[in-house]
């Protein structure tokens, strides 16, 4: 979970100013979380407590409500509607990063993702998205190589995962769906050779950078098995009490290393 908040701070500066290109400052006064890291750490907080999710996303954009919400979710988050929207948007991928943690079996890591989707995605591409993200977490921290994530998730849900970032990124977009984002995110991940080079790649290619790199991140942190130190140190000056003690929380409760003290 610390490696998609990660992947979110680094990408906030490059939403909606992309950039083609992986050298870039990694973090920079500008570095800020975003609606990603919000909802992960709603998805976590209902994890860890047992809350709805449907209450629990609904509460935490009601305290950071202006991190960036698409205008949909924003809708409904201020509403007392509790209907799904029919999104097969990227939110329900960028915030499931914590189910592949809390859950034990890849059966049950693919049931939960789906709970955490359709309160709001519940279009099938939408929840397509969310499992995939999820799995490819969950296989990754069970010690799956890249080849087999990778044919695990072109078998299960139909994803192009053989293509090349550099194939990609001259004529890539922005796209905030399931379909046209996800994918993408994961073959970031594939092409890395560590975390730090899993975040520049998703960046690189010029889309939703945030929500691209908070996938791939998440992804990269359970395959090379954590996050590094000076990276983790970022996560902590950037988030406030409130959402740093739920990561805390969180971490402890399922074993993970958690956050330094920030200085």
């Amino acid at each position: 979970m610390i490696g998609a908040i990660a992947g979110d701070i680094v990408g906030s500066v490059y939403e909606g100013r992309p950039i083609k290109r992986k050298a870039f400052p990694l973090f920079s006064p500008e570095s800020h979380f975003t609606d990603d890291t919000v909802l992960t750490v709603a998805v976590a907080d209902a994890l860890l407590y047992g809350h709805a999710y449907r209450v629990a996303l609904k509460a935490y954009y009601r305290r950071y409500p202006g991190r960036g919400f698409g205008g949909t979710f924003a809708l409904w988050a201020a509403s007392d509607v509790t209907e799904p929207y029919g999104s097969f948007g990227n939110g329900a991928a960028m915030r499931v990063s914590p189910v592949a943690w809390a859950r034990d079996s890849l059966e049950a890591v693919l049931a939960e993702a789906r709970a955490s989707a359709v309160v709001t995605h519940d279009h099938p591409k939408g929840v397509k998205g969310a499992q995939a993200t999820a799995a490819a977490v969950f296989l990754a921290r069970s010690g799956a190589e890249k080849g087999a994530i990778r044919d695990y998730l072109e078998g299960q849900f139909g994803y192009d995962l053989h293509r090349r970032l550099d194939d990609i990124r001259p004529a890539y977009d922005f796209d905030v769906s399931c379909q046209g984002s996800v994918p993408e995110a994961i073959i970031a991940f594939l092409e890395s050779s560590g975390f730090e080079d899993a975040v520049r790649n998703a960046v690189s290619l010029g889309g939703d950078s945030d929500t691209q790199a908070c996938i791939a991140g998440g992804i990269a942190e359970a395959f090379y098995r954590g996050v590094p130190d000076d990276v983790r140190r970022a996560v902590a000056e950037e988030l406030d009490p409130y959402l740093a003690g739920l990561v805390q929380g969180f971490c402890e409760r399922f074993g993970l290393p958690g956050l330094p003290t920030p200085r």
